[in-house]
């Protein structure tokens, strides 16, 4: 696969993700979160088989595709889930070790997934998903008794869903198009079916989503607008220095991953911490700092060479993943407690939502930079300069990004009183 083409293995993922988790988040509201976020888990065992037999690079996206629509009822019902068990002051704590659970993942990924696709090829790193998701399946299905769901679930807004799911994926292509001029139609298209989006759903008694909380609840809005920003500005990092590491430094993939555990690593330690602080000190104050330490950790990142001692590179990582921790639990809960406990589905699909639209720009500004920079050819070592100009300057963009992420943190409000 070319340097574009292999962008869309983990794009393609994302955009049925993003695409459908406001939908599945409402159907969770309807008929029980539990219950859809089995069903997910269960579509993605089938979904993982099913991309270990791709012969092509087109399968493997097709396949991607469809996990990436079983990993949209996970991503829109888990915090919705935890949020329902426990009681408001309780809520940063549980958001945060729930995100480094999330984390702890993250962690051993990389290099469980590096040793793996080492030994076996790179379809064990599909493999692997399912033993894992047969005992969340067990745990859901034998531990877990509760159901939640709304209490007036009301009905399934059709259209609602189509032009979201229409203008999330025309914008997202488009993005991930740039520079070309046919992004521009994406684009277009996109925010044009955004705009169609709102004013549909300002129109109905009965909402896809409750478009008045963004006029109405300043918190609200502007943590969405963070998170989006920060999940933008950091989404890519791994993969690119994953790319440097093997490619211009010539690790190999478990080494690769034994070195990107370190932000990962950070954020499972700090999260449980930084949530369980925002339900006491304004989280807009964390989540500021966060943002803030982000940028300094992307900008380092951003100038790493060829020659860059390893250990600096390390605490580079680090130095992003404390202040990814430092925003993502405080502001996670920001926006679950600005609303109340009937709007806790569409919260929670909001903040999956944010971020997994940042994850897509971020692949998209990837995309658009390898484009420009590399063109469609495979990575061999006559391109290896333009690899490197690739990777700082997407990373350079990146922390610049984080600026005005910084200031939408900061004038979010207060989410409580004095």
């Amino acid at each position: 696969m070319d340097a574009i083409l292999l962008s869309w293995v983990p794009l393609s993922f994302l955009i049925a993700s993003a695409a459908l988790v406001l939908s599945f988040g409402r159907l969770a509201d309807m008929f029980g979160r539990k219950r859809l976020y089995l069903i997910g888990t269960a579509s993605l065992i089938g979904t993982s088989i099913l991309a270990t037999t791709a012969a092509t690079g087109w399968e493997l996206i097709a396949y991607r595709l469809s996990q990436g629509v079983a990993a949209a009822m996970i991503y829109g019902t888990h915090i919705a889930i935890v949020s329902s068990v426990y009681p408001p002051q309780e809520r940063g704590r549980i958001i945060g070790i729930t995100v480094a659970v999330i984390y702890i993942g993250l962690t051993g990924g990389p290099l469980v997934g590096g040793w793996l696709v080492g030994l076996f090829g790179w379809q064990a790193a599909f493999l692997v998903h399912v033993p894992m998701c047969a005992c969340a399946l067990v745990v859901g299905l034998v531990m877990v008794k509760a159901e939640w769901r709304a209490v007036n679930p009301g009905r399934f807004d059709f259209v609602g869903a189509v032009l979201y799911t229409t203008a999330i994926v025309a914008l997202m292509v488009g993005i991930s198009l740039l520079p070309q001029l046919r992004s521009l139609i994406g684009i277009a298209i996109g925010t044009a079916g955004f705009w169609l989006f709102f004013h549909h759903q300002h129109q109905r008694d009965e909402p896809l989503f409750d478009v008045s909380l963004f006029y109405a609840n300043r918190v609200f809005t502007m943590s969405c607008l963070a998170s989006v920003i920060m999940y933008t500005a950091t989404f890519a990092n791994i993969v690119l220095v994953s790319l440097y590491l093997q490619y211009l430094r010539g690790m190999t993939p478990a080494y690769a991953g034994f070195v990107l555990m370190a932000q990962p690593f950070v954020m499972a330690c700090v999260s449980p911490y930084a949530g369980k602080l925002s339900d006491r000190v304004e989280p807009r104050v964390i989540s500021s700092i966060g943002m803030g330490l982000t940028s300094l950790g992307l900008l380092l990142l951003a100038s790493i060479g060829d020659a860059t001692y390893i250990g600096l590179i390390v605490i580079y990582l680090a130095v992003t993943g404390l202040g990814f921790s430092l925003f993502s639990s405080p502001n996670a809960n920001a926006i679950m407690g600005a609303v109340g406990t009937h709007h806790y589905g569409i919260a929670a699909s909001s903040v999956a939502t944010m971020r997994v639209i940042g994850q897509v720009s971020s692949m998209g500004i990837v995309a658009m930079v390898f484009a420009v920079v590399l063109g469609p050819v495979q990575i061999t070592p006559a391109v290896y300069p333009q690899l490197q100009t690739a990777v700082t300057l997407s990373l350079g963009m990146a922390s610049v990004l984080c600026l005005p992420g910084i200031y939408l943190s900061l004038v979010r409000g207060r989410m409580r009183a004095t």
